[in-house]
C-alpha cells in the first residue's frame, strides 16, 4: 500500500501529536473504500510528560519518531533479484543474468550477503587462461560438471568436490597415457574400455565419458568400489573440454572485499555521489539487520518516488522535520500564520483561526460524518485544553469550547477533572534536565531574514515555574548559540494567575524587548499579565519589533 506521513511541527506538543494520529484515523476512516493508501501518523521529536499522559490515558501508542522525510531508498522499486549460492557454475550464474536481464547476481548465503559475480567477472574467467588444475583449485562440485557438459551420472557421489588432481584428456594409447594420469585426476574420455580401466587403476576421482559411449558393466563396478563418479555425455571431448571450466563455482571468482552497498534506510541524495564514483552498474540493497532485499542501479534513482507528506499543526519550514523540501506536501491542517512553505503542485490547505488544530479536524469529521471513537475524541479533546489553556488562551474560539464540550462526552470524561490531570503532568519538572525543558514547546521562526525561536512553559504554580527556571535560566546561552539565531526567549505561564515571565538570551534579544514590551533589564524580571499565548500575544509583537 501506498503511505502517506501525517506529522506535526519539531518539539511537538499534544496538538502536534494527538492532531496527527486523529486526522491519520480520519484519512483512514475516509480512504477505506477505495483501498491503496494508508495514512500513518509520525512525531518529528520527542513527546513531552502532559502529552504522554494523554496517550497513556487513552490507550493510544505513540507515533514512530522521524527525523528526516527526503527520499530514501525504500521509496525506490528495487529489483528483486534474486540471491544465488556461491556453489553454482559460472555456466549456471551466465545462464540466470540472461534469463533475469541483469549483469550483476548476489550471492547469498542465509540471507546475508556474501559477495557480488558480475558479466565481467564471469568474462575474465572465460578469457583467461588457468593451468589444468583450476578446476581442483577452484574446489568443484561434480554437480556442477554434470549439468554443466549436460552429462548424467553412471556412478559415484554427485556432491564430492574435486579438490586434488587435475584434467587430463584421454586420447592417446594406454602405454603413453599412463604416464600422464595420477591419483585424484579428472578424465575425459571415449569409448576405448582399456583407457577407462587404466584411469581407474590411477585412481582417477571423476571420468567423462564422452559421445554417449557405452560404459561397460565392469568399469562401473570398479568406479563404485573405489568411489569415482562416472559422467556420460553425448558432447565430443573438444566441447566437453571447452565447457569444463564454466562448472567451477562462482565462489572462485566473485567479489567478496571492498563491496559497495546501500540499506533500505539511506537516503537517495547521499549514495547518488557513492554511485557516480563507482563503475558498477548495480548495488545491492540490505536491511537495518543486513538481510538481502534486493538490487538497484543508478537508472532507479530516477524513478525514486517522493515521500507524500501531510502537515498538521504548522506550515513552517524552520518548524518541519528535516528534508521536506525533498518531500511531497499534499496537505496543510493548521490554525497559525501563513509561513515560509512552498510547494510545487496545488494541495488541499485547511487553515481556521482557531485555538487548536484538533478543532478543525473535529469540524471535518463532523460535516463528513466520520464517526469518533471514545479514545479519539479523547486525543481532540486533550489537544484542545492544552493548546487553549482550558479556555484561558485569547486564541480559544466559542468553536473550540462547543468542540471540546462534545468531545468529552464521547470521551466520557470531565474536562475540568482532565484538564487538571493533564497540567500536573505536563509541569513536573524536578526529573527533566534543561534541554529537556527548553525544547518541550520550543518553535522557530524567520521575519524578514531574521531568525528567532520561542520555547513556552506552561503550570499551574509559581513553584513549578520557579523550578523550570533554576534549571533553564543558565541553558539559554548554550540553546541560543547552538541554534544559530537572533535570539531565543521562554515563556513561563503561569495557567490559573494567565501570567507569563520571559527569560531569553541573544545579541538582538535586549532591543526587540525594548520596541515590543518598553522593556529595560534593569527593571527587574520580565512579567507580562495577561498574556498566555505565544501565537497571539507574544509572537506579534516580537514580529512588529523586528521588522521595526
Amino acid at each position: 500500500m501506498e503511505k502517506v506521513l501525517v506529522i506535526g511541527h519539531r518539539n511537538p506538543d499534544t496538538d502536534a501529536i494527538c492532531s496527527a494520529i486523529c486526522y491519520a484515523y480520519y484519512k483512514n476512516r475516509r480512504s477505506k473504500n477505495s483501498g491503496g493508501i494508508e495514512y500513518v501518523p509520525y512525531r518529528a521529536g520527542s513527546i513531552n510528560e502532559e502529552t504522554k499522559y494523554v496517550l497513556e490515558r487513552f490507550g493510544i501508542e505513540s507515533p514512530e519518531y522521524i527525523t528526516d522525510v527526503a527520499t530514501q531508498v525504500k521509496d525506490i522499486e528495487i529489483v528483486k533479484t534474486p540471491g544465488v549460492s556461491r556453489t553454482i557454475s559460472l555456466k549456471k550464474a551466465w545462464a540466470l543474468m540472461r534469463e533475469l536481464n541483469v549483469y550483476t547476481l548476489p550471492v547469498v548465503r542465509s540471507g546475508k550477503l556474501e559477495g557480488v559475480i558480475t558479466t565481467e567477472d564471469i568474462a575474465k574467467a572465460y578469457m583467461d587462461v588457468y593451468d589444468n588444475a583450476i578446476l581442483s583449485t577452484a574446489h568443484t562440485k561434480f554437480q556442477n560438471v554434470i549439468e554443466t557438459v549436460e552429462g548424467r551420472l553412471l556412478a559415484g557421489n554427485p556432491e564430492k568436490y574435486f579438490t586434488k588432481g587435475k584434467c587430463v584428456i584421454a586420447s592417446t594409447m594406454p602405454e603413453i597415457l599412463q604416464n600422464y594420469i595420477e591419483k585424484d585426476d579428472l578424465v575425459i574420455l571415449g569409448n576405448r574400455t582399456e583407457n577407462q580401466l587404466l584411469a581407474l587403476e590411477k585412481q582417477a576421482e571423476c571420468m567423462i565419458i564422452c559421445d554417449g559411449a557405452k560404459v561397460e558393466d565392469q568399469v562401473l563396478e570398479k568406479a563404485d568400489a573405489q568411489d569415482c563418479v562416472v559422467i556420460s555425455t553425448n558432447n565430443d571431448a573438444f566441447t566437453v573440454a571447452r565447457l569444463i571450466n564454466q562448472s567451477m563455482p562462482i565462489s572462485y571468482f566473485m567479489k567478496r572485499e571492498g563491496l559497495v552497498f546501500f540499506h533500505d534506510d539511506d537516503f537517495t541524495e547521499d549514495i547518488r555521489a557513492v554511485m557516480a564514483k563507482k563503475r558498477y552498474r548495480d548495488f545491492p540493497i540490505l536491511d537495518k539487520h543486513s538481510n538481502y532485499l534486493g538490487m538497484m542501479s543508478r537508472r532507479d534513482l530516477l524513478n525514486a518516488r517522493k515521500k507524500k507528506i501531510i502537515l498538521v499543526d504548522h506550515n513552517e519550514l524552520t518548524q518541519a522535520v528535516d528534508g521536506l523540501g525533498d518531500a511531497e506536501i499534499i496537505e496543510i491542517i493548521d490554525h497559525h500564520r501563513l509561513g515560509s512553505i512552498e510547494t510545487v503542485s496545488p494541495l488541499f490547505y485547511r487553515a481556521q483561526p482557531l485555538g487548536c488544530t484538533a478543532t478543525i479536524i473535529y469540524q471535518m469529521m463532523m460535516e463528513n460524518d466520520v464517526p469518533i471513537p471514545p479514545n479519539i475524541a479523547g486525543l481532540m479533546l486533550s489537544a484542545i485544553i492544552s493548546d487553549t489553556l482550558m479556555y484561558r488562551s485569547p486564541t480559544c474560539t466559542q468553536y473550540d469550547k462547543e468542540a471540546a464540550e462534545n468531545l468529552a462526552l464521547i470521551a466520557g470524561v470531565d474536562v475540568v477533572k482532565h484538564a487538571e490531570e493533564m497540567f500536573k503532568a505536563g509541569s513536573n519538572m524536578k526529573n527533566k534536565s534543561a534541554e529537556e525543558i527548553f525544547y518541550q514547546d520550543f518553535k522557530k521562526f524567520t521575519v524578514e531574514g531574521t531568525s528567532f525561536g520561542i520555547g513556552q512553559i506552561t503550570a499551574m504554580t509559581d513553584e513549578e515555574l520557579a523550578t523550570a527556571k533554576d534549571k533553564v535560566v543558565n541553558y539559554l546561552d548554550h540553546a541560543y548559540k547552538e541554534l544559530g539565531v537572533g535570539s531565543v526567549y521562554l515563556l513561563l505561564t503561569n495557567i490559573y494567575k494567565e501570567t507569563s515571565e520571559v527569560v531569553f538570551a541573544g545579541d538582538e534579544a535586549d532591543r526587540i524587548l525594548m520596541e515590543a514590551f518598553h522593556y529595560q533589564r534593569d527593571q527587574g524580571p520580565l512579567v507580562l499579565p495577561g498574556v498566555v499565548s505565544r501565537k497571539k500575544q507574544f509572537l506579534p509583537e516580537i514580529m512588529k519589533a523586528v521588522r521595526s
